[in-house]
């Protein structure tokens, strides 16, 4: 397999009509065809794609999107997020960022709007507002905007076994909430 075969399918007009719309069909395809490529991702035996703004894109996506998939409501979900943040920096850092297509350029910088570290997501509105990327922006601040606010992601608790307090408790509650 190569960056191209994963960007490739990421992209495709399947998976694109699927983002919002998961179904455990999609979600075994995408463990079926991939949890083979997060694993060598995982235990960096695919380092070698870090040479390219192609090949650093491709491992944010295996080690960031496709946990999201495999693993969907579990805990792995997460497991291997930090890596793809790594990823993210590494190649901001390169420059690949000004080398990807500006409909490809998101899922590059994304992770670093999933990380619970404020930095990470200050540096995602950064890249973001960049790149005149308007859409993913408002996402960016709404994200860092719940970090400040709770030093973490209230939607993550569940899913990783955490107690909400009461303040998150009642923002999941409202209409402010992120539903996705």
């Amino acid at each position: 397999m190569t960056p191209s075969d994963i960007i490739d399918y990421w992209y495709s007009d399947r998976l694109k009509k699927a983002w919002f719309a998961s179904t455990p069909e999609l979600d075994l395809e995408i463990k079926t065809r991939y949890e083979e490529v997060w694993h060598l991702a995982k235990n960096d035996a695919l380092n070698g794609w870090r040479d390219s703004a192609e090949g650093c894109l491709a491992l944010a996506i295996v080690l960031d999107q496709f946990p999201l998939n495999m693993f969907r409501g579990d805990p792995r979900s997460f497991e291997t997020e930090s890596k793809a943040i790594e990823i993210s920096k590494f190649a901001v850092n390169k420059g690949f960022d000004k080398e990807l297509k500006q409909e490809t350029l998101p899922f590059l910088i994304m992770h670093l709007m999933h990380s619970e570290n404020i930095e990470d997501q200050e540096l995602s509105v950064k890249l973001f507002k960049q790149h005149n990327l308007t859409g993913n922006l408002r996402l960016a601040e709404h994200h860092r905007d719940l970090v400040r606010q709770f030093g973490r992601f209230p939607h993550r608790n569940i899913i990783l076994g955490r107690e909400s307090t009461k303040e998150e408790k009642h923002y999941l509650e409202s209409n402010n909430a992120f539903k996705g």
